[in-house]
């Protein structure tokens, strides 16, 4: 389907590509990966034609069509249901051509129709766009009633309608919620043709496709398989490249050596000569340097506060009209690490701008603890921040009373080098931006973390270093994200924010996963249907399953290991009082109790060891 040969591409004063060649077998859902700044976006608008490159060719299809999502779809007064049915281009004409065509043609035209099952389209275009999180009271609205985030959608939504040969989605996830990116993600694996994502997404690189195209050094490898797959590839060949290398070194000082010792002699002249050959020979075998990441600094507060860090109790809150969470009755302790789920406009930012302090609340009751400190970092932040602006200004705000050098030093541990720090925010990339604010929220060791959408910018790199630092962490966290892979490894409960409320979801993220992907189902099986409201749908009753429930593995091994400890303790207790004669001396009815007890203790020491290795194994895997 698509040839790369020979891709040499200098741009803004640096080499992204340097005789790169891959070929992509046919209908492949490939992954593209790689730092951020490498040039996986460079590589999509050479493949579109939109630059060109010093030398090589892209080889393609004649015929084959190419579909992107560069920018958001425009506001025009078109219903939305007709803007994505304008994208599959061929049937429109078909459509066009029918009004006008002559009654010898119009056999011709239908049988088209027919062979590429127009009628359907109605049917096909609600699907997607239910997937996507619109409603079928949406579907008749004029595309200028919707905002720039769902107009991105729609364009997202109209290129998978019209089902190019080769489809390119640039960090698609990164304006959809968890719900959408959990219906793309089933929607790129049945996906008919050749697919190229970016994506810092490990779940979808996981899930939808089949190969990994890594950038690296302007070379580009493509590997079968999934990314966890991948990486253990990747893994190898470093090790291989590295046992390569270390075996040519050791060659190379041999010859070296002999030639350093006989070369003055005119009895071992040729021999010396003859090995300078060897060496010059010998093939140049790089050594492995390994990219490393700056890790995330969030402190944990030095005092935890008694609990709850704050309770709700009835609570209602709004902008001043109708108001978007009514009867809120929850509790938030210190060790909490809360997944909030809900599609868009269900009011999980509000929420998290109740906690935060933000909002107050209209009616019932919210007791905070007068010493609470929260830091809140979400997604709007970087689009607020002034494009003038420097780290080093931000810091200057943020630590006025210390000197000039903890400053830069503070801003080096945040992963900004020595040229970044007086570097504008609009030369900043959009991960250099999210590590300052991530880190600045965090600076003061807040007894609460509120993340919504806190990886939207960061490379997977990033996203497991935000993983460490979240794991180590020792205060409450409410996190909001669509990274399905960040919210199973970090939270240890789920709420849902629907129908106005926040409740406790009763399950896992494979739950969610079944629960969003059959609540698209059933929003696309009227699509001429138009509705005044979306009908609520309620969460799934809890199924009982032998697995370990979601949330932070590491947290729940960790658990278990204390219940462990606990259970032993309590059985070698019972043991040292049977084993003292002055017991059955005392009391013998004592004694007989302390047997009960025993047996009871045996059996709830069995039960911890087998939860322990369960919750174990599920940390080891999930971190392997």
């Amino acid at each position: 389907m698509l040839q790369i040969n020979e891709l040499v591409l200098d741009a803004w004063g640096r080499r992204f590509f340097d005789q790169a060649s891959v070929t992509f077998p046919r209908d492949a859902k490939v992954g593209l990966v790689g730092r951020n700044g490498v040039g996986k976006s460079t590589l999509f608008k050479v493949i579109l034609g939109q630059m060109t490159p010093g030398s090589g060719e892209i080889l393609m299809p004649k015929q084959a069509r190419i579909g992107s999502v560069d920018q958001e779809h425009p506001a025009t007064p078109v219903s939305l249901l007709d803007t994505v049915l304008e994208a599959d281009v061929e049937r429109a004409d078909l459509l066009a051509r029918l009004e006008t065509a002559s009654p010898e043609d119009m056999g011709d035209i239908y049988d088209r129709l027919i062979d590429i099952d127009a009628d359907r389209a109605p049917s096909r275009a609600s699907e997607i766009l239910a997937g996507l999180g619109f409603t079928q009271a949406d579907l008749a609205r004029p595309m200028s009633e919707f905002s720039g985030g769902w107009r991105m959608r729609v364009a997202l939504a109209a290129s998978l309608f019209a089902a190019p040969d080769l489809l390119l989605l640039d960090e698609p996830t990164n304006y959809l919620d968890l719900e959408g990116a959990l219906w793309l993600e089933a929607r790129l694996k049945k996906y008919p043709h050749s697919a190229i994502v970016i994506s810092h997404d490990r779940e979808l690189l996981n899930n939808s496709v089949d190969h990994i195209l890594h950038l690296k050094d302007g070379k580009l490898d493509l590997y079968p398989g999934g990314y966890n797959n991948f990486e253990h590839q990747l893994s190898e060949k470093m090790r291989l490249q590295e046992a390569s290398r270390a075996k040519v070194e050791a060659r190379r000082e041999h010859l070296q050596s002999f030639v350093d010792r006989f070369r003055a002699k005119a009895s071992k002249a040729t021999q010396a000569q003859s090995r300078l050959k060897m060496i010059a020979k010998l093939p140049p075998v790089s050594a492995v340097i390994e990219e490393r990441v700056t890790p995330f600094v969030i402190p944990s507060p030095e005092r935890p506060l008694p609990p709850p860090l704050l309770r709700l109790e009835g609570a209602t809150v709004g902008y001043g009209g109708p108001p978007i969470l009514r009867r809120l009755d929850l509790r938030l302790d210190i060790d909490d690490r809360i997944g909030l789920l809900g599609v868009n406009g269900a009011g999980k930012s509000t929420f998290a701008k109740l906690v935060a302090g933000a909002l107050t609340v209209e009616s019932g009751k919210l007791h905070r603890s007068s010493r609470l400190r929260v830091g809140w970092f979400h997604q709007h932040q970087i689009e607020a921040m002034d494009p003038s602006d420097t780290p080093l200004e931000i810091i200057r705000r943020a630590l006025p009373e210390e000197s000039e050098a903890k400053r830069r030093a503070r801003l080096a541990q945040f992963g900004l080098t020595y040229d970044k720090v007086e570097t504008t925010v609009a030369n900043l990339s959009g991960g250099e931006r999210a590590r300052l604010l991530l880190n600045l929220v965090a600076m003061e060791a807040p007894h609460l973390l509120i993340l919504d959408e806190p990886t939207n910018h960061l490379d997977i790199d990033s996203r497991r270093a935000l993983l460490d630092a979240l794991n180590d962490y020792e205060g409450a966290v409410i996190l909001i994200t669509h990274d399905r892979s960040l919210m199973e490894l970090v939270a240890d409960r789920l709420w849902l924010a629907a129908d106005g409320g926040i409740e406790p979801f009763d399950g896992d993220m494979e739950d969610y996963a079944a629960f969003v992907l059959d609540r698209a189902k059933q929003a696309s099986r009227s699509p001429t249907q138009i509705k005044a409201e979306p009908e609520p749908v309620a969460p799934p009753p809890p199924t009982p399953k032998a697995k370990v429930p979601t949330g932070s593995a590491r947290r729940r091994a960790e658990a278990a290991e204390a219940a462990l400890a606990k259970a032993n303790e309590l059985l070698a207790k019972i043991d040292r009082s049977l084993s003292d004669p002055g017991t059955f001396a005392k009391n013998p009815a004592t004694a007989v109790d302390l047997g009960r007890q025993r047996n009871a203790a045996q059996a709830a020491l069995d039960a911890a060891e087998r939860e322990w290795i369960v919750a174990q194994e599920a940390y080891e895997s999930l971190k392997g």
